[in-house]
């Protein structure tokens, strides 16, 4: 009897505690779900979008970003509008449904209508913009971060000049897009008034090797010489190689490309068939756009427009660079 009075008590005592502990445990609980919902709520969103990820350029520059952004929790969306502006606006609705806190833009073309407006209703909703590798026309976004497009130009001119005394060039370029526009008018520049520097003919090819290559073949079977063509990146001027080589051109061409892209690289490293490339690095490019997010998510003061040197490479100096991989 005794025994069993004993257990009564004991098994009271053990409720009585155990009643005593469900409060704790639920501010407990309670403690920890603010956290893990102060958490998300500021977790710094972004949404990115280039005018193409059929590029290993913009690739390069988005593993950057998205490495960095796994380090310090950000959440990351990407979109690819594959040159399509309507498509990249759209992207930008996307963003500002979603509620990022920045959107990162390569824009498809620098003065789209569509593009331009909804960048603007994004920013009425508070969301920062920086625009990566080109600029925008009649937007000023919270920062940009390009490679130094006009110098790129300009140093290929003076590659061009130092190496021939005359030349009849072939352009291939990317009209609209600001960074091609820049860097052609950089080349434009530097050879104005030096009238044994020609440009021939210019030729549209939205910076891709597959645009490139039959717009090139096109233009050599017109029967009319040349002797340089500058490209506007490695992608379109790659293009161009395929299709002298197809052609079976006799007479030597001297291509020139923007980018340092390893593809250019490795062909200036073990081959003849290119002259040199301008090269931009994706990687440092990458690293600045998170250092601005970062500067911009902790209110602190933050340069506004970043602009990365570029360097010529040639055979003669290709050996100073590692051409494995991106710069």
């Amino acid at each position: 009897m005794k025994e069993n009075k004993e257990k009564r008590e004991l098994l009271k005592w053990m409720i009585k505690r155990i009643l005593l502990l469900i409060p704790v445990v639920c501010i407990l609980f309670w403690i920890f779900g603010r956290c893990q919902t102060s958490g998300i709520k500021d977790q710094t969103k972004i949404g990115v979008t280039y005018m193409t990820m059929n590029n290993e350029f913009y690739k390069s520059i988005h593993s950057e970003i998205s490495r960095i952004s796994d380090e310090r929790g950000a959440l990351v969306c990407v979109r690819d509008p594959e040159l399509d502006e309507e498509r990249q606006s759209q992207q930008i609705d996307d963003f500002c449904a979603q509620k990022v806190d920045v959107i990162v833009i390569n824009p498809v073309k620098g003065d789209s209508q569509s593009i331009l407006t909804a960048l603007e209703k994004a920013r009425k909703q508070g969301i920062k913009i920086i625009a990566v590798d080109t600029q925008l026309k009649n937007f000023k976004p919270d920062a940009s971060i390009v490679s130094d497009n006009y110098q790129a130009g300009v140093m290929i001119a003076k590659e061009l000049m130092k190496r021939s005394s005359s030349a009849r060039v072939l352009l291939l370029e990317h009209k609209g897009t600001v960074s091609a526009d820049t860097r052609i008018q950089g080349f434009k520049d530097t050879i104005e008034g030096h009238s044994s520097y020609q440009i021939v003919s210019e030729l549209e090819t939205k910076g891709q090797t597959e645009i490139a290559m039959p717009a090139v073949q096109n233009f050599l079977q017109s029967g009319i010489e040349i002797d340089t063509l500058v490209a506007l990146n490695d992608r379109s001027a790659i293009g161009a190689l395929a299709a002298i080589k197809e052609q079976g051109n006799s007479q030597s061409i001297a291509i020139y490309g923007i980018d340092g892209s390893p593809d250019m690289k490795s062909l200036l490293h073990s081959t003849d068939d290119v002259v040199g490339t301008v090269a931009q690095s994706p990687l440092k490019m990458g690293d600045r756009v998170m250092e601005v997010i970062q500067d911009i998510s902790e209110g602190k003061s933050y340069t506004k427009e970043v602009i990365i040197p570029v360097e010529m490479m040639t055979k003669e100096n290709i050996d100073q660079f590692d051409v494995n991989g991106w710069q």
